[in-house]
């Protein structure tokens, strides 16, 4: 299920991000950047978040940064790496759309579902967020993202 809402039962991490981008907002309107995020804010998601570029024509997604609960979910550092390319199921996947929507319409898109790109096993649920972000307000050309993982109820963690 992806839409644009948080739904009053998601991790308290998703929450702590969504409130933190909207407080960065700039005061003469328009959408924060990549400026206005600062980490050091924000500590206690560092190991969740994620960032891309967003690239146009053709639109592509590249990681800009993964932290490393990311790295450990997927079983390498995909920094620098286009998703197409590391996930070569992402672009037909039924989480796509919401990259594409958060891009090109600066639309906040929720995700709460099985993995679809994660190594790991032991995950059998992710909560993912998408927000966009632009350098100049207007111009997307970053999503700041958290991934929540949610093992098996026997697992570790």
């Amino acid at each position: 299920m992806s839409n644009t809402a948080l739904p009053d039962d998601c991790d308290r991490r998703i929450r702590r991000l969504y409130d933190h981008w909207r407080a960065v907002h700039p005061a003469s309107g328009g959408l924060p950047g990549r400026q206005h995020v600062d980490p050091a804010a924000i500590p206690e998601l560092l190991p969740w978040l994620w960032m891309l570029d967003v690239e146009r024509d053709p639109l592509r997604f590249r990681y800009r940064l993964v932290g490393t609960e990311q790295v450990s979910a997927m079983g390498a550092d995909m920094t620098g790496r286009y998703l197409d390319e590391a996930h070569p199921r992402f672009l037909t996947s039924l989480t796509y759309p919401d990259y594409v929507a958060a891009a090109e319409r600066a639309e906040i898109r929720y995700h709460r579902g099985p993995p679809t790109f994660h190594i790991n096993k032991d995950y059998v649920l992710i909560e993912r967020l998408l927000l966009p972000l632009a350098g100049d307000g207007s111009e997307i050309d970053k999503l700041l993202a958290i991934t929540v993982y949610h093992r098996r109820p026997d697992g570790p963690g």
